[in-house]
């Protein structure tokens, strides 16, 4: 990915991220840069986390419904998920999560890099869906 120049942003202050994280050279694809599946992964544990939270039981990712890469991401960046319940269904649950890199300890900059939106499905003991709880 070329890298594009990102207009500063600041994290969302009302908010608070599901997961925060800083990837690691062991994370790198042979360009330097973080691997998108790297990302991939991380988006869909913090969009899990309040669809959990939200389903009171287990959930299974069913869909990416959309995926933006914005901009990359290096070693060293502290990179954080936001992630927000947008929608309930019978079984299901959609999330979005959005992704901020804070980059540069001695001039810190903030940008966004990633936004995504997945549905998860609620599941009983046995792994099969079941109905989302009333709020």
């Amino acid at each position: 990915m070329s890298e594009a120049v990102a207009e500063p942003v600041r994290l969302p202050g009302h908010k608070q991220p599901a997961l925060r994280v800083m990837p690691m050279p062991a994370d790198l694809n042979p360009a330097g840069e973080v691997f998108g599946g790297w990302i991939m992964s991380m988006v869909d544990i913090a969009g899990a986390i309040p669809a959990h939270r939200r389903a009171r039981s287990r959930v299974a990712t069913v869909a990416v419904n959309s995926f933006a890469f914005r901009q990359p991401v290096s070693v060293g960046d502290l990179v954080s998920f936001y992630a927000e319940v947008v929608g309930v269904g019978r079984t299901s649950i959609t999330v979005d999560v959005e992704v901020y890199a804070e980059r540069d300890v001695v001039n810190p900059v903030v940008v966004k890099v990633t936004e995504a939106t997945l549905t998860y499905v609620a599941l009983d003991e046995q792994g099969h869906k079941r109905p989302v709880p009333p709020a």
